[in-house]
This record gives structure tokens, sequence and C-alpha cells, in this order.
């Protein structure tokens, strides 16, 4: 995405570059991110906590560092936002649920300490679906997080304002949680980058689980470079290791792979334009020399995988939030307590099925790709909607990548009507995926009202 603020433009590596060649501090760089967030987010509704002072504070000790030459990492100095879900040490921590509106986090999640270690500088914390289970960011307690394409449309969820902070540049980067979805799905409808890695990379220590057997931490970001400096951040990885994650893979090794495009169609209708623009993206890996075959996935089923995966969510949300539940029901949404009650109502022998439906798509999954090193299929199957429809399907091609716990990388294919499309690349390591990606996104500029 292109911007008129140069700082806004530069995205995670960019910065890097201003300020080792001294062309512009951390300082000056919150700063500039401070003043679009009190200049254009009441319209949005992405932050629903911004720390000001403790930013300021960050990027005075990133200057002194990148000054005299002592700059930790690419991330040193780079402004960031976190998901209201992962907790940021006295910070609220409420993942977006009324009842723990005044809860702080006392210590960082793991993630965000590393991100600290790296340098970063922690802007606030982001909007989200209420619990996470959800896919619009039209949230009861905190507000809605509008589209910033199209005002009244979703962001979607539920990691909808990490998205939309990241495509207004409102932060360089963000994190955000995937159980079903919740990175790429808000990816998708933003036209940003979002990768949920391979299970278990980045810690989910700190986070408000929706579901430990199907949780991710996934990043947001403007480019797929960006997206592996965070998801090295995040992770904690250091020295040859961190170039390594970071490090898209390059087009000349995926040149040596096969690699897949699902056959769509046959799952669920899919708008026309998300079609179009898929093929398109296809075409031009072709062109660049990648080589893909149209595949179905065999014996997985999506649609018994997403209401068995809805179904565990449910009862291990439950589990999450029993306690504060009991002891507060009105702290909880009425659509929520709902969702919460069928984790309670369906029997034991039900939930068991439901676990051993996850674990046989997953091997079926895993079967069907093991020719391949990598498949491309929808991100959603179409651009986002406004808040007065409910989403369809929109988590059935996503909830792949979390049955698997394969990394996935959600990128931009172009526009339809104003709003962007979106496709995706499963692989079997993070490296690859990101290298897909790179190798076949649509590049644009950023959503009209947030170009200055």
């Amino acid at each position: 995405m292109t911007f008129a603020n140069p700082i806004i433009a530069a995205g995670v590596r960019g910065l890097q570059s201003l300020y080792a060649e001294r062309a512009v501090t951390p300082v000056e760089a919150t700063e500039s991110y401070l003043s679009r967030i009190r200049g254009l987010d009441g319209a949005l509704g992405c932050y629903v906590h911004v720390d000001a002072e403790g930013a300021r504070t960050a990027a005075h000790e990133s200057a002194a560092r990148w000054q005299s030459g002592r700059a930790i990492s690419a991330l040193d100095g780079v402004p960031i936002g976190i998901k209201a879900n992962i907790a940021v040490g006295g910070f609220p921590w409420h993942a977006g649920i009324g009842g723990h509106r005044e809860r702080i986090a006392a210590a960082d999640a793991e993630c965000v300490s590393r991100l600290r270690a790296a340098g970063a500088i922690i802007l606030g914390v982001l909007n989200m679906h209420e619990g996470a289970f959800g896919a619009t960011t039209d949230n009861p307690w905190f507000g809605r997080t509008h589209n910033p394409w199209k005002h009244g449309h979703t962001a979607g969820g539920s990691s909808g304002g990490s998205g939309a902070a990241t495509a207004a540049g409102l932060c360089a980067a963000a994190l955000g949680s995937d159980t079903l979805g919740s990175v790429r799905i808000p990816a998708g409808f933003t036209g940003t980058f979002g990768h949920k890695p391979t299970q278990g990379l980045i810690s989910t220590e700190g986070v408000v689980a929706m579901s430990w057997t199907l949780d991710h931490v996934g990043v947001h970001a403007r480019s797929v470079e960006d997206c592996g400096l965070m998801l090295a951040g995040a992770c904690g990885a250091d020295g040859e290791l961190a170039g390594d994650i970071a490090t898209p893979m390059s087009l000349e090794m995926l040149k040596a792979a096969p690699f897949a495009v699902l056959d769509f169609a046959a799952v669920a209708e899919v708008s026309p334009a998300t079609a179009k623009a898929l093929h398109a993206a296809v075409e031009r890996g072709r062109a660049a020399g990648l080589n893909f075959e149209t595949i179905s996935l065999g014996d997985y089923d999506f649609a018994a995988a997403i209401q068995s995966g809805l179904l565990i969510c449910a009862a291990e949300t439950l589990v999450e939030h029993d306690e504060a539940l009991t002891a507060n029901p009105e702290g909880f949404s009425e659509a929520y307590r709902a969702i919460l009650k069928m984790g309670s109502s369906r029997s034991a022998p039900d939930l068991a099925r439901a676990y051993r439906t996850l674990g046989s798509m997953a091997e079926a999954a895993r079967e069907a790709l093991s020719g391949y090193a990598g498949l491309i299929l929808p991100t959603t199957p179409f651009p986002a909607c406004p808040f007065e429809e409910q989403p369809r399907d929109v988590a059935l091609f996503t909830t792949l990548g979390n049955v698997v716990g394969l990394p996935v990388t959600a990128f931009p294919t172009g526009m339809d009507e104003g709003l962007p499309l979106s496709a995706s690349a499963l692989a079997w390591d993070d490296e690859t995926a990101l290298g897909l990606a790179q190798a076949m996104t649509q590049s644009f500029e950023a959503p009209g009202d947030y170009r200055g």
C-alpha cells in the first residue's frame, strides 16, 4: 500500500532503513502514528486503549539505541498494535468482553515480551469481536471497527482492529489471534497481509483462549516482508534462525516445487470477482515460472471440519470463561452467552466425535497435499459486507489452516467495487507460504481516506 506520508509508507522494513540512514527517528515515527490515531481512529474504531506516554518513552529509548549504533533488531523503534486478547502488562486485557472491561494485564504475553525485547513500540490495544468468537468486530461493549475501504462495512474478525489499523496506517503492523481464520479474514477484508504461522511457532501464553486446540497468534502487515519480520520478532527468533523465518522463500526455489490450486467451486459459492482475482493471481504465478495443478482435497470435508471446529471452540471457550460468566453473566452479551451455552448443551459423545472428526480431516488434508509444496485457495468466498448483513461461510476456507496447523498467508489479489479481494497460500513451512504470497500478490494504494 502506498501513503503520501513517507513514514507511514515505509512500513516495518522501510522504517529500519530510515532509522539507519538517520532520515527519521523512532520518536518522529511514533508521533506520526499517534497523530494519525488521534485524527482518524474516531471514525474507524480500531483502538480501545492508546498508551501515548509509554510509546513516547519507548521511542526515545529506541532513538538513543539507533543514535549510538546499538539497534536491537529490524523491529527496533517500529510502532505496532496488539489485539485485546493478548496481554500487555499494565494495559486493559478484556478480549472484547464487557465483564473483563476493568481487567489489567499483570505482565506481557510471551509474544509481546519478545516483541518488546526486539525494540518494538507498542501503541495500544486493538478492538476485536467479543471473545474472538465472530467475524465482524461489531463489538457490543467497545463499538464497531469499520473497514477503512468502506465505512459501514465490517473489517472482519475476530482481529478486525488489527487488520483495519494496519490498512489505515494507524500502526506499522499488528498482532492478532487466529482460531478459525481470525487473522486472515480481516486481512482479506482490509487488503492487508495476514500470516497465521505454523501452530506453536508464536507462543499463545498470555492470550485469552478461544480454543487451545486451534488457537494461533498471527501477524498483520502491509507487505510480506514485514509479516516475516513481525513473525521472527514475535516468536523470539534471532541470528540465522531469524533470517530464515523472516525471509520469504525465493522465486527461484519456488519454481522447483509443485503447487496446487483448490477446486473451490466444488466447495462453496464464491463471488465472481473473488474467483476472477484468484485465477489472475495464479496466472501471475505461472508467468513468473511457478507450477500449479488444480486439485480437490479428497476426503477433507470443509463443512464437517468447520462444524466440528465450532463445537470444540464453544466448549473450550466455556471452560476459559465459566467462572467469570457465573459471577457476572451480564458482562457477556446475549449472543455470546448463546455461544457459551452451546458449549455446555452438547453431549460428551458429541464433543468426542468433533475431536475425532477434526483429527480425521487433518489426516485427509495432509494426505491430499502430500505431493505438493503448497496450496492456493480463497481467503473468504466474498469481499467485506455491510454490518447489517451476516457474512456467509466466512471461515469455510480459512478453517483448513487451523485444522492442519500449517502456515497460511492471506494476500491481496485486487479490488471489487471499492473493496479488497484476497487469496491465501498454505504451505508446509512459513517461508514457502510467505514466498508464494509475495510472488502472486496484486499491490494497490492505501484506502482513499487514509492515504495522506
